[in-house]
């Protein structure tokens, strides 16, 4: 929306008066919501049916908030407090175990969010952002140094010694690693 790609009727949860407010920052004409990306309603509280869940984790991945707990071949569990009403875990769920209840009945949009808890679920938004950026650099830093042992190693081999061997090899894991570089910023 900031670069002008999206227009500022996209936001369900925020409403009317969220697509007004988008309308006084922007500059923009104000517009109806648009229905393809939903209808305006009561924020909702995502429940998860404990006798169903499989312990996937795919719903605790497709959480902006990180407001689902669990681990893996484990039930899980939704912080109720801190979930935004998102949907994003629903169609994550392979068993369709995870159900949508209306927490704010009559108020939706504005009227459904205090801004303490705007502020909260932005800030828990942005500290996942930072932690799952913390997490890819990190990997990819080991896996670079694992690949560069692997380097070492097989350069330490009396039979590996030839130069354009080694070479061969190294062009071989660098283009793998470059590859699977650009596949994490196309992302």
């Amino acid at each position: 929306m900031a670069s002008g790609e999206a227009d500022i009727n996209r936001c369900p949860p925020g409403g009317a008066a969220g697509i007004v407010r988008l309308a006084a920052i922007s500059g923009r004409e104000v517009q109806p919501l648009d229905p393809g990306r939903g209808s305006e309603g009561p924020r909702m509280l995502a429940v998860i049916d404990e006798a169903w869940c499989i312990g996937c984790t795919l719903c605790i991945k497709a959480c902006p908030v990180d407001c689902i707990i669990g681990a893996s071949k484990l039930m899980h569990t939704v912080v109720d407090a801190q979930c935004t009403g998102c949907e994003l875990c629903v169609p994550a769920c392979p068993v369709d175990c995870i159900s949508l209840v209306p927490v704010t009945p009559g108020r939706s949009g504005w009227q459904a969010w205090s801004s303490e808890q705007a502020d909260a679920a932005q800030q828990r938004y942005l500290a996942r952002t930072l932690r799952l950026s913390r997490e890819r650099r990190e990997n990819d830093e080991r896996l670079a140094a694992k690949a560069a042992t692997k380097l070492s190693d097989l350069a330490s081999h009396s039979r590996l010694t030839d130069p354009e061997v080694l070479a061969a090899k190294r062009a071989v894991i660098e283009a793998a690693m470059a590859r699977a570089r650009q596949k994490r910023t196309a992302d």
